[in-house]
């Protein structure tokens, strides 16, 4: 497994040039995951830092009835984390699962914070992706709120249509905040 998307991925910000992005890939290790595993459990504290070159992972959370709720979907050439946990240390609320085999290039919390202090370039890259991170967490939030469970759909079939091919429907379904049977009705209508 090559480190080139983790290249590409370092450099897309504009912010890391190639030669710099080969340095801070340097000390990413590769990681894989089998179809089903977790990456993270609940109550654990997030010690890695994932750059998914392959596969499909999704967060997801238990519900008071102890149904599971998908909160987040991660696709390969994505960075990988739960924020809340990995920075305060705190045990996180939230699960990570892959939901196909997946391969990517990890680092841990003390190897970031080594990356971070000491180039610069990824301490901006970094804040770049919290950044965006938390505008997109901010987006969701509103259309949980202000679309209906078919514009929600229709809206995910717009940005991400690859989801379709690697989610299960009660998986999506709960994403959305509906049902499976809702979810069935929506994608027949």
């Amino acid at each position: 497994m090559s480190k080139q998307q983790l290249h590409q991925f370092l450099q897309s910000t504009g912010r890391i040039g190639a030669a710099d992005a080969a340095a801070i890939a340097e000390p990413f290790v590769a990681k894989t995951l089998a179809r089903g595993e977790l990456l993270l459990r609940q109550g654990q504290v997030s010690n890695d830092y994932l750059f998914l070159d392959a596969g499909w992972l999704r967060a997801f959370v238990l519900s008071p009835a102890g149904q599971e709720v998908s909160t987040t979907f991660y696709q390969p050439g994505r960075m990988v984390l739960e924020p809340a946990s990995f920075f305060t240390r705190a045990p996180a609320q939230e699960n990570i699962q892959a939901l196909t085999d997946c391969a990517g290039w990890c680092l841990t919390f003390q190897q970031f914070n080594e990356l971070f202090h000491a180039r610069p370039e990824f301490r901006e890259f970094g804040r770049g992706l919290l950044v965006h991170g938390f505008a997109n967490l901010k987006a969701r939030m509103l259309e949980m709120v202000t679309l209906t469970a078919a514009e929600r759909y229709a809206q995910l079939l717009r940005t991400s249509p690859a989801l379709m091919q690697h989610v299960s429907v009660r998986h999506l379904a709960s994403y959305l905040g509906i049902t499976d049977t809702s979810l069935s009705r929506i994608r027949k209508g």
